[in-house]
């Protein structure tokens, strides 16, 4: 791969193995183990495995080895380990680095799955996790202690769009000697910055945009190849949470479109925050693209773009937010997001309800919240179903 490539040509080009039959779409090794020509041989490959040399499908496959290398150099990434999920590769990363004893700083704005792995796994093994509000740096600089061994956060939260100082809570992480470990996925691969900003670990659920069209679960660990080959790899070759070849493939087809995809999809996420400001019936409109988003300059600086998810606070609460929800013609209801269809959902009862009412009004995740994951459909057919289904809310309440 020429190391002058964009990151366009490297999600079509990058780590390509053909096999002695030259075929031009990746091959699928769909083998859990792999023959060895002799006992000698086998032996020398479990002392030391070769780049190119493979021992049981835990451990690495060819076509899962493929997706490692061209994600890693589309992110920047010196490796990656690909996991079966998104929830996988966060709590293999975690759980590979950390010990009884040991102390994380983590943004209280998380994903539903994330917090229990915070609040109730770490705790179960010894670890202390103090939560601090994401965009207060003061929060993190009295949070961080020495026995800080890593910091975890959303560099955009999950459902309220607040954008994280990579940089910012790197530097002071560092400064104690903490890992950086980022959950990127409402960044996307196309528009992260993230290892550049000094992010040691970013994880992306790949079920996301990197798949983007609803097929299957995956997820990856990126940074330091030491980190990756002799911290995540042992860890998860020995508990399972590998990725199947399969599931390698469709990444990789997903890959070759992802970067058309989400650059239209948040085009198109922007274009209808932009429309929908000052309309009757929405309390709120959060896009970190918008100028009176909180985090605006910071979004802009990171990213370039504000991404393919906007969240909407209907007035009317929950009663207006479920009328909205299901007049909606074109997006689907449903929890995932990054999906070339546009999908929507209530945080409050789904990914967030395990949640406190205390915690949800702290983090903004009110009643009349929807999160809305815009896909590749018609701009015009989106704003016309989105404008009818605000009616609907407004006169539900009326």
């Amino acid at each position: 791969m020429n190391d002058d490539w964009k990151a366009r040509t490297r999600a079509v080009h990058g780590g390509i193995r053909r096999s002695q039959y030259g075929e031009l779409s990746e091959a699928i090794f769909l083998t859990q183990g792999f023959a060895y020509d002799s006992a000698e041989a086998a032996e020398a490959r479990f002392i030391s495995a070769g780049e190119d040399e493979f021992i049981y499908a835990r451990y690495g496959n060819p076509t899962v080895r493929v997706f490692e290398d061209r994600i890693a150099a589309i992110e920047g990434a010196e490796d990656a380990f690909a996991t079966a999920s998104g929830m996988a590769a966060v709590s293999g990363a975690l759980l590979a680095m950390l010990k009884t004893g040991d102390h994380v700083v983590a943004s209280r704005a998380l994903f539903g799955s994330c917090l229990y792995v915070l609040e109730e796994v770490l705790a179960r093994y010894g670890v202390e996790v103090t939560f601090v509000d994401g965009t207060d740096l003061a929060q993190w600089r009295a949070a961080l202690r020495p026995e800080t061994a890593a910091v975890f956060f959303e560099s955009v939260s999950n459902p309220t769009l607040e954008v994280i100082d990579i940089a910012a809570v790197s530097d002071l992480a560092h400064a104690v000697g903490a890992t950086v470990v980022v959950d990127n996925v409402f960044a996307t691969p196309v528009f992260s910055n993230a290892i550049a900003l000094g992010a040691d670990v970013v994880i992306y659920s790949a079920t996301k945009h990197i798949d983007g069209q609803g097929r299957t679960l995956g997820g990856v660990v990126l940074g330091q190849r030491d980190f990756i080959r002799k911290t995540v790899e042992p860890f998860m070759k020995h508990t399972g949470g590998a990725m199947s070849p399969f599931t390698a493939w469709v990444m990789l087809k997903g890959l070759e479109t992802m970067d058309l995809r989400v650059r239209a999809q948040a085009a198109s996420a922007l274009a209808i925050a932009e429309a929908l400001q000052g309309k009757a019936g929405l309390a709120r409109i959060i896009y970190p693209g918008l100028a009176d988003h909180a985090q605006y300059g910071l979004c802009m600086a990171q990213m370039g773009q504000g991404g393919t998810v906007l969240a909407l606070d209907l007035e009317g609460g929950r009663q207006a937010a479920f009328a909205f929800i299901n007049a909606l013609q074109i997006p689907t209801i449903s929890n995932n997001l990054g999906d070339a269809k546009s999908i929507i959902t209530h945080p409050a009862t789904t990914t967030h309800q395990r949640l406190s009412d205390a915690d949800k009004q702290h983090l903004g995740i009110t009643p009349g919240l929807v999160r809305l994951s815009v896909g590749i459909e018609d701009l015009a057919d989106l704003m016309a179903d989105i404008s009818q289904a605000l009616e609907v809310a407004r006169d539900s309440v009326s």
